[in-house]
């Protein structure tokens, strides 16, 4: 029988994610941060074409209607992506939103792909696929696979270039390997974290990471390698760090201009986001560059389903008794693991502005469903019928919260009802969706007012009277007339029309998201 490209566990694991997928691609709104992005998708094609190297050309035109937040986000994503998306555009009838949010969760399945690759050094098939679930069934992550053409999109490339990287390492130090071999992963590898760092600043760190492995690897373990070996290996790793920035440059047009002061100053500007954001942690407001120490491991705590945790340390215990066993060799596992131990040093040390949850923070977190991996093969061959179980908390999440998936809170709190009012929940304003559809189907004459973010808003109200309430004086607004209000931060309970009648709330396992109410 022939074998198949993609392992059976993982393609039935790949079928029904894209199944739902494809039924459900349309629910969700536009969230805050999409749509000046998704006009920088449509802007950043400019910088390849001859104009844009004519005398006069205005280059700030490539980076959209946000050119000075969005030319420090490394284009390569969305260079690679728009073609896709305006393809499900004609296949699927489907609006502008509707098919970015198809094609941002197609390239999570990609990345469950890498993933998948990746613990299979270590993990038998079904155990593989139970951790590529329990990670893929994250309600944090599966919302945000839809909505987030940033953070998610990242992860996704990082993680193929960690996991080609190490490949390269082990090919490259592989006697018995082609040069063909070794020329082909070098290749990949490099194109991978060259893309990668075209999306955002930090991606080099995969690099350094197979920088890592490849010292690693040069300590004696069960073979010793020859000095050719060695020599050629050397050689080939200068390469692969120049032909990823090679890429990098290729996919990053703001840093032709003068790519090493550019770049250093993206990073100083990312290393410490200066946003003043206000963020409801603890029931209280604070500024996102002055949150407290324990706002990312408590995110981290809450936000995940309860079996994570738990699953992680007896990964990490199990994988230290395979090594002292000799059974294991701890070189790429340590790598894996020094991702996200290095992270979050670094973030609980110098905590840079946070807010938004861990979406920032989504690429260090792969190593931790790695270890939970470890413990699935230990349940797999003590006892198999746990391991579905440990998957029901993440699905009961996605079917309770959908199309809000990405505001779960897990039951350590009382789930996102319980979280309500006391952390920020659905953040990015995606319930506008559900809302606007409200007043079309019951109120479609209104005027309707929009606390925030009135272009998000525009987006779905076509047909209706909308204003932006941010922009008119309190006397603009007459009886009967209807508020949009959203619950990010408080700002509902904080504003001067608290005291109005709500018509309709619109919100998940009790929590509000978006209100709508009326002027009596």
């Amino acid at each position: 029988m022939k074998k198949l490209p993609i392992p059976a566990p993982l393609l039935l694991l790949l079928t029904l994610n894209l199944l739902v997928g494809l039924f459900t691609f349309r629910h969700y709104g536009l969230s805050w941060d999409e749509p000046l992005f998704y006009d920088y998708a449509d802007s950043i094609w400019k910088a390849y074409t001859p104009a844009a190297f004519a005398p006069g050309f205005n280059f700030e035109s490539v980076y959209g209607r946000s050119a000075e937040d969005h030319k420090i986000y490394g284009p390569a994503y969305l260079l690679l992506a728009r073609p896709v998306q305006r393809l499900v555009m004609t296949v699927f009838n489907a609006d502008m939103a509707s098919a970015w949010h198809l094609v941002n969760f197609l390239t999570f399945q990609i990345g469950l792909v890498g993933f998948y690759r990746l613990v299979r050094r270590w993990l038998d098939p079904w155990p593989a696929t139970f951790a590529t679930a329990f990670l893929a069934w994250q309600p944090v992550f599966w919302g945000h696979a839809f909505i987030n053409p940033k953070d998610l999109p990242f992860l996704v490339f990082f993680l193929w270039s960690l996991t080609l990287g190490l490949e390269m390492v082990d090919t490259l130090l592989n006697p018995s390997a082609s040069v063909r071999q070794k020329a082909t992963k070098t290749l990949l590898a490099a194109l991978l974290l060259g893309l990668s760092s075209a999306i955002r600043v930090i991606g080099p760190l995969s690099g350094a990471l197979v920088g890592l492995y490849f010292l690693l690897r040069q300590l004696p373990w069960k073979h010793n390698l020859s000095l050719r070996t060695r020599q050629l290996a050397w050689l080939a790793l200068p390469a692969y760090g120049l032909l990823a920035v090679l890429v990098m440059l290729l996919a990053w047009p703001y840093l032709w201009a003068d790519p090493f002061g550019r770049l250093l100053g993206v990073f100083r500007h990312m290393s410490d986001n200066p946003t003043e954001l206000a963020v409801l942690f603890l029931g209280q407001i604070f500024r996102a560059n002055d949150m407290p120490r324990r706002y990312l491991p408590t995110m981290l705590a809450l936000t995940l389903t309860e079996p994570t945790w738990l699953l992680f340390a007896a990964g990490i215990l199990l994988a230290t008794r395979q090594f002292i066993q000799k059974s294991l060799d701890f070189r790429a596992p340590l790598v894996v693991l020094a991702l996200f131990g290095f992270m979050m040093a670094y973030l609980l040390y110098f905590v840079p502005a946070m807010y938004d949850g861990f979406r920032h923070f989504f690429f260090i977190l792969p190593p931790v469903f790695v270890f939970c991996g470890f413990a699935f093969q230990w349940l797999w061959k003590q006892a198999r019928f746990v391991a579905p179980l440990l998957l029901l908390p993440g699905l009961l999440g996605i079917w309770q919260l959908h199309p809000y998936e990405y505001a779960y809170y897990n039951r350590f709190v009382g789930g996102t009802g319980g979280a309500y009012r006391v952390y920020e929940t659905e953040y990015w304003l995606t319930c506008y969706k559900e809302a606007i559809e409200w007043v079309k189907y019951n109120e479609p004459a209104a005027t309707l007012h929009i606390g925030r973010e009135f272009d998000l808003a525009a987006y779905y109200a076509e047909r209706l009277h909308i204003t932006d309430l941010a922009r008119e004086p309190e006397s603009a607004i007459q009886p009967g007339d209807l508020l949009l209000f959203h619950t990010r931060a408080n700002l509902d309970i904080r504003s001067i029309y608290r005291g109005l009648p709500v018509v309709v709330s619109i919100g998940r396992d009790g929590a509000e998201f978006c209100l709508i109410k009326r002027k009596d």
